[in-house]
C-alpha cells in the first residue's frame, strides 16, 4: 500500500506534491506519520511534507470526531456486544484518559478511529480534538524527520 501511495504522490506535478501528501495522510492507517515520510521520500521539502501530512490527517480526524459526536447524540443505547478492539480501547481510555489514548493510540488504531471511539465513550469532543491534533503533529514530525535523516521507516527508500 505504501508503494502505491508513493507512486500516486509522485505523479503529481512538483508544485502540487504537497496536495498528494495531504490526500495520502487523510487515509486511515497512513496518518500523518506515513504521509510525512512519503512526502520526504518523493522529494517534498520536509517542512512542507510534515505540514501537509498533518493537515490531511487532522481534516479526516475532524470529520470522524464530528460524525461520531453527531451519531452519539442521535443514537439510542443498544445491546450490541462490543468488539474486542473496542473493549481494549475502552480499557486504555479508562486507564490513561484522553491524552494517553490520543498520544499512544496511533500505535494500535488510526487517529480517525481512535478519536471517534473516544467521543463514543462520552469524552469531550473538544478535548479529543485538542489531544488528537497534538498527537498527529508529534507523530508526523517524528516520522518526517526520521526519513529526512535517512532512517527507513516505511521500507521504501
Amino acid at each position: 500500500m505504501i508503494e502505491s501511495l508513493q507512486d500516486f504522490t509522485s505523479t503529481f506535478p512538483p508544485a502540487l506534491a504537497w496536495l498528494a501528501v495531504m490526500l495520502a495522510a487523510a487515509i486511515p492507517f497512513v496518518e500523518s506519520y506515513f504521509g510525512a515520510a512519503i512526502g520526504v521520500v518523493i522529494g517534498v521539502n520536509p517542512v512542507i511534507a510534515i505540514l501537509a501530512a498533518v493537515v490531511g490527517n487532522v481534516a479526516s480526524m475532524l470529520l470522524m470526531v464530528n460524525g461520531a459526536h453527531f451519531l452519539r447524540r442521535k443514537a439510542s443505547k443498544g445491546t450490541k456486544e462490543p468488539s474486542q478492539k473496542y473493549v481494549k480501547l475502552r480499557a486504555a481510555f479508562d486507564k490513561y484518559g484522553i491524552a494517553g489514548v490520543s498520544l499512544l493510540g496511533q500505535t494500535i488504531l488510526p487517529s480517525q478511529i481512535t478519536s471517534a471511539a473516544l467521543v463514543s465513550f462520552g469524552a469531550s469532543k473538544e478535548k479529543v480534538i485538542f489531544w488528537q491534533v497534538i498527537s498527529i503533529i508529534l507523530w508526523g514530525t517524528a516520522f518526517g524527520l526520521l526519513v529526512y535523516l535517512g532512517i527507513d521507516v516505511i521500507g521504501a527508500r
